[in-house]
């Protein structure tokens, strides 16, 4: 395990060829402008598939820490982590174990329900036999097995007509995973090392917390801190905590639970959390006392690989 000492280098990775890329670009850049008003040295490297130019213009870079501002498959699915370890660059958020299993959402839940952390039934089947017809009874959830920010998240709710899976750009033969849909609302936590931030309650117009309302202007509201009973509140962040833990996360990740009653439930942890002018973890980190600036640098600090 290898850990950065006098950081003077940095080299971002962002933008990407995910469906996230957008957003990826918006907080590769937030976190560059960052880090040049913390004073380091800052080379801003957009993923292209590449290997070779990508390993090329981090050599030339000479980075003393990696900054991954990567969403999606590839950049936080434990691709880019292996291929860091591999040049031994520390670089931030989690390894790639903890990165892989976090982005495979069935393979996370059963993790989250070993240790005792509730999560809703699922079913994971094939895009042709979602489309086949009902997968559980309705409402449920329809989603990819494999993407983050809510992307090509459907419902399929009582009375509606089933939701076409042609934008998700899968083959008949490809997973997605069918999930009781939870009624109530939607809560999050940012933990940061070892310590839950803040839980916030997200409310939307929309149907769901979608990727549009994620990340358009006004498409959520985010109630911090979320009007929560405190023995709620404090069973929010505990769980958060132990997700984090469970699936071996570091540096900065965030928890998506939903609270039916007076029952959460763990929907996933996302281990590379946005950083734009609409993300929740800046939002949590500046209700605590820290800036955007002393997040980005906190987290180039704690900075490791496994190379």
């Amino acid at each position: 395990m290898k850990r950065p000492t006098n950081i003077r280098r940095v080299a971002v990775l962002y933008g990407g060829f995910s469906k996230e890329r957008e957003v990826s670009l918006v907080s590769g850049r937030g976190a560059g402008d960052a880090l040049k008003s913390k004073g380091l040295d800052v080379t801003m490297i957009d993923l292209r598939r590449d290997m070779g130019a990508l390993v090329r213009e981090i050599e030339t870079a000479k980075p003393d820490v990696v900054f991954n501002a990567l969403h999606g498959r590839f950049g936080e699915d434990g691709c880019i982590q292996g291929l860091l370890d591999m040049m031994a660059i520390p670089y931030t958020n989690s390894g790639r174990m903890a990165s892989a299993v976090a982005m495979d959402k069935p393979a996370a839940k059963k993790i989250f329900a070993s240790v005792g952390i509730p999560v809703p039934e699922e079913k994971v089947v094939t895009r042709a036999e979602a489309e086949s017809g009902d997968l559980m009874e309705r409402p449920y959830v329809i989603k990819p097995v494999n993407e983050g920010s809510s992307v090509g998240v459907k419902i399929v709710m009582k009375g509606s007509n089933h939701p076409p899976l042609d934008d998700l750009g899968l083959d008949d033969d490809d997973l997605v995973m069918a999930e009781r849909f939870i009624p109530g609302r939607e809560v999050t936590v940012a933990v940061m090392g070892e310590k839950p931030l803040a839980v916030t309650e997200i409310t939307t117009a929309r149907e769901f917390y979608d990727y549009e309302a994620k990340y358009a202007t006004g498409g959520s509201k985010h109630v911090l801190p979320a009007p929560l009973r405190s023995d709620l509140y404090a069973r929010a962040m505990e769980l958060s905590l132990a997700a984090h833990r469970a699936l071996g996360c570091r540096g900065v990740s965030r928890a998506d639970l939903r609270l039916d009653g007076d029952d959460f439930y763990m929907l996933e942890v996302n281990t590379q959390p946005g950083l734009t002018p609409t993300s929740l973890v800046p939002e949590q980190a500046a209700y605590v006392g820290m800036s955007y600036a002393d997040l980005v640098f906190w987290m180039v600090e704690h900075a490791q690989c496994d190379g």
